[in-house]
C-alpha cells in the first residue's frame, strides 16, 4: 500500500543508522514492527494482577519428561 508521510528527515536519518537499515522503507517498517510490540507487551503489563490463578496448581508437574538418548550419528 503506497503512502506518502512526511517524516522529519534528522530522525529518519538517525534511525537507519543506528538500526544500519539501507532503505528509507527498511527503517519505517523495522520501526513500526517495534512500536507494535512495543505497545502488546504494554498491554500484557496492564494485565498483572487482574488474573486469578489457581494456588494449588502444580507447575512443577508439566516440567517432568523422560530424555530421549541421542544415537551414535547425532552426537
Amino acid at each position: 500500500m503506497p503512502t506518502n508521510l512526511a517524516i522529519e528527515d534528522n530522525l529518519i536519518i538517525e534511525a537507519q543508522k543506528l538500526g544500519k537499515h539501507r532503505t528509507k522503507k527498511d527503517t519505517v517498517n523495522e520501526a513500526l514492527k517495534e512500536y507494535i510490540q512495543r505497545r502488546k507487551q504494554l498491554e500484557i503489563i496492564r494485565m498483572f494482577g487482574k488474573i486469578d490463578y489457581d494456588k494449588n496448581y502444580n507447575y512443577k508437574s508439566g516440567r517432568t519428561r523422560k530424555r530421549v538418548k541421542a544415537s551414535k550419528s547425532e552426537r
